[in-house]
């Protein structure tokens, strides 16, 4: 990892005291420091809340940034008291602005409603498999934040979802697509391969949706590639090669509006070009996303209204 010694012992502290206990509890992480006025001031409304709430999970975690400097240069503390809710080993929300105690149970309520907190327990009281209702939890938390762009947050919650569920096809497909909006298409197809030479996943239609959005992210281009190739079909819309190339290119690096509003403007033009090319991109790419995903339910009634308006 590049680390030296010391700070080996800061990560493999932080994995014991806060990583650990945050994959069956929700860890209010308070980044504090002794000398610091507001740190002082909010810490009694935290230890109370965490006690309020240790029946339903809740464990409060204190980092001195003074002592352990590199984990609060990893969490890109600028200030301070810096609150994050970790779930997971993950930041799932920012408390910081959550000052008083009603605020702050209001965000955690929030937050267990639709967590799941402290996994399925067997008959000797240990942890024990995720029942099918938490892991879809799990995946519904997964796609929610591949949805807000944080691909790599994305790819942390899908993972470990995989390793808890290995034949949960809605993981896999999920963790692909997380990582193709990471920029790591490697990592996605190596994913994929796995999903497909399990029996029990390679007729899933999600790994066929996962499988699409890798082929249409291949090569994913810069910026200044995008901006290259929406420039030359801006300056001739008539030229449909293009436009097309505009579009895949859009699409694979993530600008999936851009490359729809392309594809739909080329179909209105002339449906009929390249024996329906434009409109069968389009279809690809809606069956990348998933054909019941929101953005593609919106953009199939645009495309409608085209064909049959």
């Amino acid at each position: 990892m590049g680390l030296n010694l010391e700070e080996q012992k800061a990560v493999d502290k932080f994995r014991t005291e806060v990583v650990e206990p945050s994959m069956s509890n929700l860890v209010i992480l308070d980044f504090y420091a002794d000398w610091c006025g507001p740190c002082k001031a909010i810490a009694p409304m935290l230890e109370k809340v965490a006690s309020e709430y240790a029946d339903k999970g809740v464990v409060l975690k204190k980092i001195d940034v003074d002592a352990e400097q590199f984990i609060a240069s990893q969490f890109q503390v600028q200030s301070i008291p810096t609150i994050y809710a970790m779930f997971q080993g993950q930041p799932v929300a920012d408390l910081t602005q959550a000052r008083s105690e009603s605020q702050l149970k209001q965000v955690l309520d929030q937050l267990l409603e639709k967590l799941p907190i402290g996994g399925a327990q067997d008959s000797a009281g240990e942890p024990g498999a995720p029942s099918k209702e938490e892991i879809d939890k799990y995946v519904a938390m997964g796609e929610q934040v591949l949805a807000e762009g944080d691909g790599e947050r994305a790819v942390g919650i899908f993972a470990q979802v995989v390793d808890m569920a290995s034949d949960n096809g809605a993981a896999h497909a999920g963790l692909v697509r997380a990582l193709i909006a990471s920029g790591r298409t490697d990592e996605a197809q190596a994913v994929l391969q796995q999903a497909e030479a399990n029996p029990a996943l390679a007729n899933d239609p999600v790994i066929a949706q996962a499988k699409s959005a890798l082929e249409l992210a291949a090569d994913r281009p810069d910026d200044s590639e995008v901006e290259a190739l929406r420039q030359k079909a801006e300056a001739d819309p008539s030229d449909m090669d293009a436009g097309l190339a505009y579009a895949e290119a859009a699409f694979a690096a993530g600008h999936r509006d851009a490359a729809a509003d392309k594809l739909l403007s080329m179909i209105e033009a002339d449906r009929e070009w390249n024996e329906g090319a434009a409109k069968a991109k389009l279809l690809q790419i809606f069956e990348a996303v998933g054909l019941e995903d929101p953005w593609v339910v919106e953009h199939r009634r645009r495309l409608s209204r085209i064909l049959f308006g």
